[in-house]
């Protein structure tokens, strides 16, 4: 990382609690960060998993729309093949394109980066989320009477230390989907006010803005699609989880994806 990003930093306006209006797009937020190199590579990273969860409801049509920051619109119309990245690697198993299989690919490339680029958070952001979303389809898996042990997985980027096991009873215990991802979503807030480097003018900084931007934007749009009031409080709301990966669907017959 090159000097601190004193001016870019503070030129960024401040986020809303989970569920209330972002002042940015992500698109704009990869613009704000196009002159600094490193720090592109990093925030582009998290920006791409919105790209991806996008990508996913428009191919399920469950969205017409969609708004990426990294990927082209005709990637995420699956029109155009997806960066080499994101391809499954050439030894995988199943080395078609299937949802799995780019998550998969995609969580790799997000660690690669954080390697490349000597980025802590990205790096501990990466672990969280793939041992938060490894924890949720082991609890789908074992609600489904199946075998956890045969879900998708990147077991190399799990941090075994993590104890899941509060948030996914709660999760488990949500009245509805959007309760369930309400704990979800505030799990993860809750983590970024852990791990946000706050103050600290650096890349990292500005990683975790792009973190916490997403799930900003999730949420404005959850609200926005459903026509329900925001969700009240500082921690917010969620979603993936056992109930579903996205709001508004039924229970699946299916283990919770690595999307999630």
């Amino acid at each position: 990382m090159v000097g601190r990003a004193y001016e870019m930093i503070g030129s960024l306006p401040s986020l809303p609690d989970l569920g209330g209006v972002p002042p940015i797009t992500p698109a704009e937020l990869a613009e704000r960060v196009e002159s600094r190199a490193a720090a592109r590579r990093i925030v582009e990273a998290i920006l791409l998993s919105d790209d991806l969860e996008q990508r996913d409801a428009l191919l399920a049509g469950e969205i017409t729309e969609a708004s990426p920051s990294v990927l082209s619109e005709a990637q995420v119309r699956n029109e155009a093949p997806l960066p080499p990245h994101l391809a499954p690697p050439p030894d995988a198993l199943a080395p078609q394109e299937t949802p799995d299989a780019v998550w998969l690919a995609y969580w790799r490339h997000a660690a690669e980066v954080a390697r490349r680029r000597g980025s802590r958070f990205l790096a501990l952001w990466v672990r969280y989320e793939v041992s938060l979303r490894s924890a949720l389809a082991a609890a789908r898996a074992r609600a489904l009477d199946l075998d956890p042990a045969e879900q998708p997985t990147v077991p190399e980027l799990a941090d075994e230390g993590s104890d899941f096991t509060s948030v996914v009873a709660e999760w488990s215990a949500a009245a509805n989907v959007l309760e369930g991802q309400k704990v979800l979503d505030r799990a993860r807030w809750a983590w970024l006010d852990e791990h946000d480097r706050w103050f600290t003018f650096e890349d990292d900084e500005l990683a975790a803005y792009a973190a916490r931007l997403l799930l900003v934007h999730r949420w404005n749009r959850i609200t926005s699609e459903r026509n329900v009031p925001n969700p009240k409080g500082a921690g917010g709301a969620g979603p993936p989880g056992p109930p579903t990966d996205r709001p508004g669907a039924e229970r699946p017959a299916q283990p919770e994806r690595m999307r999630t």
